[in-house]
């Protein structure tokens, strides 16, 4: 994947029941081909779902080169994972794509990625719906949260 022409999948799109991992694999496999461009792996949000998992950025890395295909990886992931139950696991997706900035630092440089992009999307206080935003993804408006 070239990451430099194409954008990663969505981290909302669901791989094996969990969030991010499709997006994961594409920058994982961008960066092995040395072709990641302005993105990077691993980034926190990717290390949030290592640590879920119980996996180390270093076996997922070499999982990915291991295996060409999503199936690959997929099955990979499955026997090393830590086990969640299925109400866990949702918990943890939905968690993870309603995750905004975690500091002061962090929600300045939220707020100038999304007034560069948009300023009129105020109602966006998720990094997933950033991103989709930013790579040109629908987002629907939501009311502000008050």
């Amino acid at each position: 994947m070239d990451l430099r022409t194409a954008f990663p999948r969505s981290m909302k799109e669901k791989l094996s029941g969990y969030v991010h991992l499709a997006r994961m694999i594409d920058k994982c496999r961008a960066v092995l081909a040395g072709t990641e461009g302005e993105y990077i792996y691993p980034c926190p949000m990717d290390e949030r779902l290592l640590d879920f998992a119980g996996i180390t950025s270093e076996q997922f890395t070499a999982a990915v080169k291991a295996n060409p295909t999503d199936e690959g990886v997929v099955a990979w992931f499955r026997q090393a994972a830590k086990p969640h139950s299925p109400a866990e696991l949702e918990q943890w997706n939905r968690a993870l794509l309603r995750r905004g900035p975690s500091s002061p630092e962090s929600a300045e440089r939220f707020k100038k990625y999304r007034d560069a992009i948009d300023p009129s999307r105020s109602d966006i206080t998720a990094w997933s719906d950033l991103q989709d935003l930013e790579e040109g993804r629908p987002v629907p408006r939501r009311e502000p949260v008050a």
